[in-house]
């Protein structure tokens, strides 16, 4: 089982702050991860509209959409951050 932590509009737009998944076999990467999520639903598919804008940490660091997920007991989803 995995984790997932939901962060500001992302949080908002799925509907949830966090939950806890088991991946298919075909999650391998955090892209695929977005690509799975975005079919679970209309809450999930407005939220990773655009995947590309979405930063992800892997067990609390910043990791790029082509990591791999395996062993990876929390992954936390983050819109883009804004200046200021």
């Amino acid at each position: 089982m995995t984790k997932l932590v939901y962060f500001a509009w992302v949080r908002e737009r799925i509907g949830k702050a966090e939950e806890t998944v088991e991946l298919p076999e075909t999650v391998k990467t955090v892209a695929g991860l977005l690509l799975w999520l975005k079919g679970r639903g209309e809450n999930y598919a407005a939220a990773l509209e655009h995947p590309n804008v979405i930063r992800v940490a892997i067990d609390q660091e910043h990791v790029d959409h082509a990591a791999r997920i395996a062993g990876a007991s929390e992954i936390a989803l983050f819109p883009p951050m804004t200046g200021g």
